[in-house]
């Protein structure tokens, strides 16, 4: 099992005196040590193998003097000193970082991590290779996104002016010129989506960043509407589809195959989950999000039943309809 924090706390603690202890030149050894502190000889030997491990002290033990000494007198624990769960964390977030490959997110981040490094006691480094036979992240697949659209996206963001640029919807083969006011980002699963109000159609759209090029930012300044909210024109449990600002009740029936995985899983902050007799698991909460609703219930074939809102229904037999015909 993990250690608390409190545990974590006082490990830290000991360790700073085991530090101050050798440092001292009176070659103490872990009997001493550990009736000073009122533990096991076993607890600063793991200690002690924990500095050389993760602190690269340069520990060892004098069978003459019979206790510990630093090879190297110079060598102390600096005022930053993390806890083994912290140095985890740290190990672990090279690999967080794969979740962000080839978006402009990626260089950034590994940018600000290695001045915090940089920042830190010359003693300490992380190796994330200790790492690599025991962890591995599955990021969601996104889009490649250009970094000049990138930054002029949120750099229009941030200093509110208009921007123009080209764009592909979804359904299109063809690009089609916007002009834009940006008024909010959203990411989600790694794709990043930008709110604001085209010119065009008079009204704020979503587009998708991935699906952006030849951006520009315009001396056109703008003020973002003080009744714009954002939460309208996504949910963030499941997706910034904005075909409907309106939400709805869905309700569907998890067959008993996959009831387990329906009963552990959040669907919604709304949901109410009961498990039926035959293990089957009736499923209902709200939302705006009707199209990623329908691609969700088609993945899962025949183990999910949509029961409502009705057009949901109808929307699931048309696509069903659409399958079967591409098969004859």
């Amino acid at each position: 099992m993990g250690r608390t924090h409190s545990e974590e706390k006082v490990r830290t603690n000991r360790i700073l005196l085991i530090d101050e202890l050798i440092r001292s030149g009176k070659y103490p050894n872990a009997d001493s040590m550990s009736k000073k502190m009122e533990v096991t000889a076993r607890t600063i030997q793991r200690d002690i193998e924990y500095l050389r491990l993760f602190y690269k002290a340069p520990v060892e033990y004098d069978a003459l003097r019979r206790g510990y000494f630093y090879t190297d007198p110079t060598f102390f624990i600096k005022s930053v000193l993390l806890t083994e769960g912290e140095l985890f964390s740290i190990a672990l977030f090279d690999r967080l970082l794969e979740q962000y490959r080839n978006t402009p997110l990626e260089g950034h981040l590994r940018n600000i991590f290695s001045k915090i490094l940089d920042s830190m006691p010359q003693q300490i480094t992380v190796d994330s290779s200790l790492l690599s036979n025991h962890v591995t992240f599955i990021p969601d697949q996104a889009g490649n996104i250009n970094p000049d659209v990138f930054e002029a996206v949120f750099k229009a963001l941030r200093i509110k002016k208009t921007m123009g640029f080209e764009y592909r919807p979804l359904e299109k083969t063809t690009w089609a010129k916007r002009t834009v006011n940006p008024y909010h980002a959203v990411c989600q699963r790694g794709n990043w989506y930008v709110i604001g109000y085209c010119h065009d159609k008079k009204e704020p759209r979503i587009f998708n960043i991935a699906r952006i090029r030849n951006a520009g930012i315009t001396k056109q300044p703008f003020t973002i509407p003080p009744d714009f909210d954002p939460n309208k024109y996504f949910d963030k449990e499941m997706g910034v589809w904005a075909s409907s600002r309106k939400p709805f009740a869905v309700e569907f029936l998890v067959d008993k195959k996959i009831g387990t995985y329906a009963m552990d899983h959040k669907w919604h902050e709304s949901q109410e989950v009961e498990e039926n007799p035959d293990g089957s698991v009736r499923v209902k909460f709200t939302t705006t999000q009707m199209p990623e609703v329908l691609r969700w219930v088609l993945g899962q074939g025949h183990t999910v039943k949509v029961l409502n809102p009705p057009e949901l229904v109808e929307m699931v037999k048309d696509e069903a309809g659409k399958v079967r015909g591409m098969y004859g």
